[in-house]
This record gives C-alpha cells, structure tokens and sequence, in this order.
C-alpha cells in the first residue's frame, strides 16, 4: 500500500472515530433480531448475557426472564418476588447475580433451574442495591444510597459465602455522595483488574474505587460528563456508559489502570426509550428500555434493542 493511501486511510478511520449513530442494518442472512419484546408490564433494568442468551430482571416484580438472542423467543426463568431485580451479571458457572434494590439485598440464582442458591441482606431502609460487578474473587454491589459498596468473596471453585460472609467497604476520597438523587449506580472493572469503576448519576462524574482501601480518585476524562449515568459495561478498554434519560451510551477509552480515559463519542438508536443497562453478545450491545417516563401498568409493553458495539 503506497503512502497516499496509507494516509488517506488513516484519515478516513481517524474522522470515523466519534460518532454518533443508528446500528447499521442487518446482513439478509442474520436472524438476529434488532428488537426483542419482553412481557407487558415486565418494567425491566438489568440485563445479563452468555452465548445467545440474555436474562433480564423486573424492577416491578423481580421476576428473571431469559430471552433467545437469535429468535426473540423467552420464558420466565425465576418467579416475581416481590422485590426488584435490578443489575444483574451470570458467571462461567451459569450463575446469576442479582441486585435487590430498595430490598437492601442480593440473590444468586441458578440460571438453568431458577433456583435459588443463596441471598444477602446487606443493609434496611435507606438503601438501593443497584448494581453488580464480578471480579475474579468476588461479586460487587452498588448502593445509590449509600457511600459504599458490598463485597461477596468468592471461595475455591467459586464457592459462594454464607448469608453473613459479606463485607462492606466505605468509599473515601474524591467520592462525595450528594443529594437524595440516584449516586452510585453503574460498576464494572478497570482494564487491569486492579480496581473498579462507578458511576454517580446525578453528578455525571466516574470514579476509580481502590479494591483494599475504598479509596476513590475521579477518572479524567477531558471534556466529557456522564449524567445520568447507569449502566457500566467494560470490553478490553473500551467503557460504555448508558445514560439513560439521555438515550444514548458513552464510549471511552480508558488507559489500563483505569484512571483517565478519552471519550470516542455516543451512540444513539431511535428505537431507545431510557435504556438503562447493557450487556454484549454476538457481536452486538443490548439495552433494556426502562421506559422511565411512561407510567407503568400492567399491559405496558417493553423491549430490547440491540445495537453494534463501537
């Protein structure tokens, strides 16, 4: 390839890198749809992915539906409890962790019987367990109301804790909690491994959680804000932030310590109505829309959108 080539290639990919834009239309031959139909009334936030299959929780009822990537298809997998089913993450084991709202707690079902393998109560009212990360030892919480974040060791094999085998790790540092508004909300991993990253809504701002200490430093990202932050969603380095009464995801290149990143832009979709989690599959991002702003009935109808991950 001669260099003029070279270079106006370079340019082409360089003007193509912040974008903001619709999923390109499927190939004739992909099955995939762009949009699934979740059950009316179903109110869904989390969202949870392995191999063609995503599970999603209610908000309203906390029941867990399991949904067939490629055709659309799904089913109940876990009864409505009551109590919400908000983030949601599913290990190599075919485990699903669950985060319990304004139910202070967290549940672990087994995805391929619904089971219940066991359940937390991390803390009563005030509280809003909103979110879930797993790292390679443990499964972390969010709190919206709370400055700190629960831990669940993972044993040898996996092994899941007792009822009270949890801790709670204070955040200190840049981390201020603010208001009565929705604070921490999303998490998900540094590139490293070495910390975590969450997300205060109502202040639009990300921060580096220090895994030993609690300790958090804001991430620099220049010139980007992320209100209305919700879910978090890490591959490789890319972050992908859902704001959700926005309707449109970040993208941001973090450096591997996950201490400052560069924002590559949003995407949009017209079929998005206050997505709030994410999830990746196939190739694609799948966002539940909470649809926050339509009053919630029963015969509400509810969908997934699928776009191309950027």
């Amino acid at each position: 390839m001669n260099r003029r080539i070279r270079t106006a290639l370079g340019v082409a990919l360089t003007a193509t890198l912040v974008t903001t834009a619709a999923p390109a239309p499927a190939a004739a031959h992909d099955r995939r749809p762009s949009v699934i139909a979740l059950p009316d009334g179903f109110a869904p936030e989390g969202v949870a992915t392995a191999g063609r299959y995503a599970w999603f929780g209610s908000r309203a009822t906390g029941e867990i539906y399991r949904a067939d990537l490629i055709t659309g298809a799904g089913k109940q997998v876990s009864p409505a409890t009551g109590t919400p089913s908000l983030g949601l993450k599913v290990d190599a084991r075919g485990r699903l962790f669950v985060a319990g709202g304004t139910a202070g707690d967290a549940r672990v079902i087994d995805t391929r019987t619904g089971a219940v393998l066991a359940s937390y109560r991390f803390a009563e009212a005030p509280t809003f367990v909103n979110d879930v990360t797993l790292t390679r030892d443990a499964a972390w919480f969010t709190d919206s109301n709370r400055p700190v974040l629960y831990r669940l060791p993972l044993g040898r094999g996996g092994t899941l804790p007792p009822a009270d085998g949890f801790t709670t790790l204070p955040l200190t540092g840049d981390f201020q909690q603010t208001g009565t508004g929705v604070n921490l909300n999303g998490i998900a991993p540094t590139p490293d491994g070495r910390a975590l990253i969450v997300v205060q809504s109502n202040t639009g701002t990300l921060f580096r959680v220090d895994l030993a200490t609690g300790v958090t430093t804001a991430v620099e990202v220049p010139g980007a804000t992320f209100l209305n932050g919700d879910g978090l969603l890490l591959l490789g380095r890319t972050l992908y932030v859902v704001q959700n009464f926005l309707n449109q995801v970040a993208v941001v290149d973090l450096n591997r310590s996950g201490t400052a990143g560069v924002a590559r832009g949003v995407i949009t979709d017209p079929g998005f109505d206050v997505p709030t989690t994410v999830a990746a599959a196939l190739g694609r991002l799948y966002l539940p829309n909470g649809r926050f702003t339509t009053p919630p009935t029963p015969t509400t109808p509810y969908t997934v959108v699928a776009v191309d991950a950027r």
